[in-house]
């Protein structure tokens, strides 16, 4: 079966053999022997969510930002350019098939390396991400993450790290690379 076109409405009329409940709204299902195309109504009234810029006050220097606090990382251990970070394999970070999503698995890695880096760097210096490789070895389907970093070389304003990201049978499931950038200037400017 497939279908020509699929809307998505606001739904309260009962659910009969045309229309599917589908998290609120309801699914048009036109059937056609055609290539099937979709088309998403949202409701009029739908306001996106906040989008920036955002302001919040982190904790101590070595700590966890929103984005870690949604994985639920956490930070073991951060010294001497090394860092070591757990993260539970919640079912809000699978993928379709019931593993783990590889961003969520990028997303340790490279804080791992964060971490790293930030304990031989002065607090409120600010870098990013600028270069990543990422070589996934095995899925992980269950329990808890492990990644290990550590920083590589520093030159002048550049840092380079690595970590490996284990599942909980100590197996490789990531090898993960990058390079970092300390910024010139290091204020943030954010313009209202």
């Amino acid at each position: 079966m497939i279908f020509k076109s699929v809307f998505l409405l606001p739904c309260s009329r009962p659910i009969n053999h045309r229309w599917r409940k589908l998290v609120g709204y309801c699914i048009s299902v036109t059937k056609t022997p055609r290539t099937a195309r979709k088309r998403i109504v949202m409701p009029t009234n739908h306001t996106p969510p906040e989008t920036g810029p955002h302001r919040f006050r982190m904790g101590p220097w070595i700590s966890c930002a929103p984005f870690e606090k949604l994985l639920h990382m956490e930070i073991v251990e951060a010294a001497a350019g090394r860092a070591i970070l757990r993260m539970p394999f919640l079912v809000d970070l699978a993928q379709g098939a019931g593993l783990m999503h590889g961003g969520a698995l990028v997303g340790l890695a490279d804080t791992a390396v964060v971490m790293a880096i930030k304990s031989i760097v002065a607090p409120q210096t600010h870098f990013a991400t600028v270069k990543m490789q990422a070589n996934f070895r095995r899925p992980v389907r269950q329990g808890v993450v492990t990644a290990r970093a550590r920083v590589n070389a520093v030159r002048e304003r550049w840092l380079e790290g690595r970590a490996l990201v284990c599942d909980q049978e100590e197996r490789t499931v990531l090898a993960f690379e990058a390079t970092f950038k300390i910024a010139r200037d290091t204020r943030i400017r954010i313009t209202p």
